[in-house]
């Protein structure tokens, strides 16, 4: 039987803890951060080790770990409801950190600004989620608003619902945002008629849809850039 050796037993510089506090969190690894989000390992791992398990079924990658469920931790030898909670909610800090950040008043210019406005929102995402991006006369994001949350093939966009929300706002112009957690950029048959329907009333209402993006974690694809808003 493997007798595991206590972290407490490690010289200190060796220590997460320690090692955080004496060096700076950017001296420590991936796997000595996540082990001091665990707390402890098990009876066999320490923390580090633990961390080191999780990653690596990870393939090391911390976008790929960021999508990890509570129900996929709760998997690891060691790691319970509490310790699973503990973890998903550290990566919610992280995510709202950049939430905040990307407020800062932005005006769009491009498809490719509204992707990397959206990342925040969207990036790892196993669900679909629509948005909508609401602008002043200047192209000013003022606010975003979530209009429904899916499941893994689709989401409900209700135009109601958009539309009083740019009129509540004064809005000069929306830009439509959805995600495909399959990675798959091209829009469906529904996309396309739900984008129709609601230009043309924006039209009506002068109050213009200018774009329409799918999101995905490798690109995207906007409806304007390919000439389907008009």
């Amino acid at each position: 039987m493997r007798i595991n050796t206590s972290i407490k037993t490690w010289a200190e510089d060796d220590r997460p803890r320690e090692k955080l506090s004496l060096k700076g969190k950017a001296a420590l690894s991936d796997a000595e951060l996540l082990a001091i989000v665990l707390g402890s390992g098990s009876r066999s791992q320490t923390a580090v080790e633990l961390a080191q398990e999780i990653l690596r079924f990870a393939q090391n990658d911390l976008a790929l770990f960021s999508k990890f469920s509570l129900e996929d931790l709760k998997k690891f030898k060691g790691i319970g409801e509490a310790k699973a909670i503990g973890v998903i909610a550290a990566l919610e800090l992280g995510r709202r950190r950049k939430e905040i950040e990307s407020k800062a008043k932005i005006k769009i210019t491009s498809s490719q600004m509204v992707y990397d406005y959206m990342r925040s929102y969207l990036l790892d995402l196993q669900h679909e989620e629509f948005y909508a991006l609401f602008l002043n006369r200047a192209n000013e994001v003022i606010r975003s608003k979530q209009i429904s949350i899916g499941g893994l093939s689709g989401t409900v966009a209700d135009g109601k619902v958009i539309f009083k929300a740019g009129l509540d706002y004064c809005a000069h112009g929306i830009i439509l945002i959805h995600n495909h957690p399959s990675g798959q950029k091209k829009p469906s048959d529904s996309d396309k008629s739900l984008t129709k329907k609601m230009v043309e009333f924006g039209k009506y209402i002068d109050l213009p849809v200018l774009d329409h993006v799918i999101f995905t974690d490798n690109g995207y694809f906007s409806f304007a850039d390919n000439g389907l808003i008009s």
